[in-house]
Formats: C-alpha cells, sequence, structure tokens
C-alpha cells in the first residue's frame, strides 16, 4: 500500500489530483488544510477525503508516507511540511508528482497564454471517443469527464494542459517546466500576459526553456502567427521535431462553420478563428500518437467545448 499525504487539500489542483490517486489500486491518500470552503468540502466528503478536522497536524507525519505533497499556498513554515523534511520524506510539487505518476508515458503538453485549456479539451475529447486511453490533467470541466485529473496504471498516453504560472511559493520554476513532454503544443506568447515575470522577455524564454526540457526526439507543434514562437522554432535542440499550424480551411454557412478536408466538409459545433486553431493544434498532436486524420474528422463535429467555452 502506498500512502500520499497532501498539504493544502481543498485547493482545487489539489483535491483534483487526491481523487484521482484515491481511486488507484494500492494507494491510500490522507490531507489537511487550515480553512476547507464549499465546493472543496462537499467532493472531499464525497470522496471519504475530508479531514477529521481543520488545522496542520505534524503528528500525521509519519515515515510510512511515500511521499507528501504541499499546495500550491503552503509555505516554508508551514509544521507538517516542516515535519516532513526533518524526516526525510519525497517531496513533490503539484506538477512534479503529476511527472512522476506519469514517467513511463507517452506526455503530450499543452502550453501557451491562450487556448491551452481548450486544446487540451480536444485532444481528450478525441482519444476518449476513439476509446484510447489516457491519463490526464486539465483545468476545467470537459463534458463526459467526471474529474479533471486521473491517473491509472493502464493507459501509456497522459495529456496535460501545462501552465507556464510558478509552481508554488516555495517552488518558483513555472509549472509547464517539470513535465517534461515528448509531445508539446504551444498556441502562443500574449505580450500583455506575463503577469508574474518582470519583463515580458523573461516571460518568453520561459516557453523556450520549455522546449529545451522536452524528451529525447520531441515533437514540437506551435502556431506559427506568432513572431515570438517562430524564433523559438529556429532556436530547437537538434533532435527536436517542429510542426507549425494556422487556421484550418472553413466556411461558416447559416452560422454553422465547416471544417474543409481532403474527404469532404466537417460541420462543427465551436466557431472563431482561435477555436478552430487550437483544433489544428490538436489534430496535429493526435496524428503523433497514431491517430489518423481520417479518424480525428470522424469526431471532432461532436465537440461542444469547455465549461470556460
Amino acid at each position: 500500500m502506498q500512502r500520499f499525504h497532501f498539504i493544502a487539500i481543498s485547493e482545487v489542483a489539489m483535491l483534483d489530483m487526491a481523487i484521482a490517486i484515491s481511486k488507484k489500486n494500492n494507494c491510500k491518500v490522507t490531507g489537511s488544510d487550515d480553512v476547507i470552503f464549499e465546493p472543496s468540502y462537499s467532493r472531499l466528503k464525497e470522496h471519504h477525503l475530508l479531514p477529521e478536522k481543520t488545522g496542520w497536524f505534524p503528528d500525521r507525519i509519519d515515515k510510512g508516507l511515500n511521499a507528501v505533497i504541499p499546495g500550491k499556498r503552503v509555505n516554508e513554515f508551514n509544521p507538517e511540511l516542516i515535519r516532513a523534511k526533518e524526516l526525510g520524506l519525497k517531496l513533490f510539487s503539484f506538477p512534479e508528482f503529476l511527472y512522476q505518476q506519469t514517467r513511463s508515458k507517452t506526455r503530450i503538453v499543452v502550453g501557451g497564454s491562450h487556448g491551452k485549456t481548450t486544446t487540451t479539451a480536444l485532444i481528450l475529447f478525441v482519444l476518449k471517443k476513439l476509446k484510447i486511453d489516457a491519463d490526464y490533467m486539465v483545468s476545467a470541466q470537459i463534458e463526459g469527464f467526471e474529474n479533471n485529473i486521473k491517473l491509472s496504471y493502464d493507459a501509456r498516453i497522459a495529456v496535460f494542459e501545462g501552465d507556464e504560472n510558478l509552481t508554488s511559493t516555495i517552488d518558483q520554476r513555472p509549472q509547464f517546466h517539470l513535465y517534461k513532454p515528448h509531445v508539446a503544443i504551444l498556441t502562443g506568447i500574449a505580450t500583455d500576459d506575463y503577469h508574474v515575470f518582470p519583463t515580458f522577455e523573461i516571460y518568453v524564454e520561459q516557453f523556450h526553456k520549455f522546449t529545451q526540457l522536452m524528451e529525447t526526439q520531441g515533437r514540437l507543434i506551435y502556431y506559427d502567427g506568432d513572431g515570438d514562437l517562430n524564433k523559438i522554432s529556429q532556436n530547437l535542440r537538434r533532435d527536436i521535431v517542429a510542426f507549425p499550424y494556422n487556421t484550418p480551411d472553413n466556411e461558416v454557412r447559416n452560422g454553422i462553420t465547416y471544417l474543409k478536408t481532403r474527404k469532404g466538409e466537417v460541420p462543427l459545433k465551436i466557431y472563431g478563428e482561435q477555436n478552430l486553431q487550437n483544433l489544428n493544434a490538436a489534430r496535429l498532436a493526435c496524428k503523433q500518437i497514431g491517430v489518423s486524420d481520417e479518424q480525428f474528422f470522424s469526431v471532432i463535429s461532436e465537440f461542444r467545448g469547455t465549461s470556460n467555452y
């Protein structure tokens, strides 16, 4: 039996992760938090993960734990974190733990200032429709998916939405630097979206470094309408193969967008240039894991978007 303890378990991503791990055979999850609000409270209770009482309890941290996962807002003075360090336990941030759980799988990671949630959802929707099992992590609810994270022993593919924001208060690395993808998508770099980074140039550098951290012989899929991504694509490691994409051929009639493919038109339930670009990126990513264009187009007309759409 593997035992994992989540500090600040009610954080949305941490809660989704805890639920996913608790569903794996031979895994036991415990957690703690100093305050728990709805809807996290009800979800924790539903999955039998609700701590007996709120607060930090270092006596719950023991040598029998396989790993301790501190949440994004946990600082270095947290009593449980201090105890875990004293015992020499393995400590993983959320993205580190996600990587550890999928090390043996082919990882597809979607990064970019915009469109990454929809692009990730598109890939997952297609794989599910084609009955291709995949682990995943996405920030929005997708129709037909019970949880925002799934982790399993059997799936050979893992699909992550890759956030460039910092991992936590005690780990200042961008989250997507820790995923080491085999297949990466970069949807674009927005000039007004660099948030916690001091300058836009430093922000752009995080995306370049993301490509440098890809697995050997990785595949980079990037939007070629972005000047910064074009520069990054020209400075890749020699073993990485780059695939540019843009807006696919389409026509709008009576309010419905039709994709133009070699085998005819495909009506869509989504619309807009950005979503069509996301769809094209998802198609190329699926192609890298053996999904043909014909298979992709056979199911994509049913995609309705995400809860953020």
